[in-house]
């Protein structure tokens, strides 16, 4: 044999040892442990952004006269100012960031599709129709007879034409022939046709009522009264509480139908119900606080960055970074051209656009 030749056991590929049961079982709980830990860095600055968000305004107050006049101890105006106008916001932000976050996670898994969120497949653009509806035929027709009539007639005709997107969604969802990525070019008919039906009523309409009309679109925090944050807080209570039981289910759904199916898992059920509750939770909040674009969909692609696709911490890192992000955005709105308030849509949007490009880009040249 020639001194530079090699044996055949030298030429062959090399196996690496397998790991075994208890080393990957050490490996999964440091990565539980990292998600668990990001989750509470993520609470920390949700914190952090509250405090910064209470303690913002016209009035010139620091963190702890701010703090001090949460619970009552400051000055009357200082009381006030805190309580029934900064308070509010702050927790309008955190009720409707996390809603339409944690939807916005639930319509990507369930769809199968990282572009999926309310404002993207119709649901806010619904809303829209429905609040112009109310604000420029409904309420009109009934003044002077009906006095109740206001902004709870608004939310509840645009928490109308939400549910009437979501179910235009969910019936093409449905079809045996429709691709998970074409959900969202449903939306994009949907947006066109509830634009189209808006901008004729909006046409014909007078110069307080279209004001009005843009005012909403804005989008706006400190819009909601305590009653409808309440009834915002369960609905997104309650809707969270479902997802987190079929956590299991979106984790299975990540290897796509065919394997959630051979898994176990009731395919159909969980997509239609997914989709249906996501919407629900996603409507209501639109509702109140008017077209705020784009949180559902850049706080989980935001999340699964340092969390990762296991919806059993993904969910929650959703649904606390949706409500640092919509405080963010209010915080900006209202700080950037102070005592002007700029728009918290608009915010929202110069951030989401540019992360929707980006997925659509990586989406085309993977």
């Amino acid at each position: 044999m020639e001194p530079n030749a090699r044996s055949v056991t030298d030429t062959l590929p090399q196996q690496q040892p397998k790991k075994g049961i208890s080393e990957i079982t050490r490996e999964q709980r440091l990565v539980e442990r990292r998600s668990v830990i990001m989750i509470i860095v993520f609470v920390l600055v949700l914190l952090g952004i509250a405090v910064a968000e209470l303690s913002s305004g016209a009035s010139n107050m620091d963190v702890f006269a701010s703090i001090r006049s949460l619970f009552g101890y400051g000055t009357r105006g200082e009381v006030a100012a805190v309580q029934n106008i900064r308070l509010p916001r702050v927790v309008c932000g955190i009720i409707s960031g996390a809603g339409l976050a944690i939807a916005g996670c639930v319509l990507q898994s369930v769809l199968e599709n990282p572009l999926a969120s309310a404002s993207t497949i119709g649901i806010s653009q619904g809303a829209a129709f429905g609040a112009t509806l109310a604000i420029l035929v409904i309420v009109p027709m009934f003044t002077g007879r009906v006095t109740n009539l206001g902004m709870g007639t608004t939310a509840a005709f645009a928490f109308g034409g939400a549910m009437i997107s979501a179910l235009i969604v969910l019936a093409f969802s449905q079809l045996g022939n429709m691709k998970a990525e074409s959900i969202v070019l449903v939306g994009v008919a949907l947006s066109a046709l509830f634009s189209g039906a808006s901008t004729i009523m909006q046409y014909f309409a007078d110069d307080v009522e279209l004001s009005k009309v843009i005012f909403w679109e804005f989008g706006d925090l400190g819009r909601a009264t305590w009653n409808q944050m309440a009834f915002m807080a369960i609905v997104g209570a309650g809707c969270s509480i479902y997802f987190f039981l079929n956590r299991w289910n979106y984790n299975a759904l990540l290897n796509g139908g065919h394997v959630a199916g051979g898994l176990g898992v009731n395919v159909k059920h969980t997509r239609v119900v997914g989709v249906a509750v996501a919407s629900l939770a996603a409507a209501v909040m639109v509702s109140f606080v008017g077209l705020i674009s784009f949180i559902g969909l850049i706080a989980p692609h935001i999340a699964r960055r340092f969390i990762g696709n296991d919806y059993r911490f993904l969910l929650p890192a959703s649904l606390v970074l949706g409500s640092a992000i919509m405080l963010a955005s209010d915080f900006v709105a209202r700080m950037v051209l102070s005592p002007i308030i700029l728009p918290i849509g608009a915010i929202t949007s110069f951030m989401g656009a540019p992360l929707f490009l980006y997925l659509l880009y990586r989406g085309y040249h993977k």
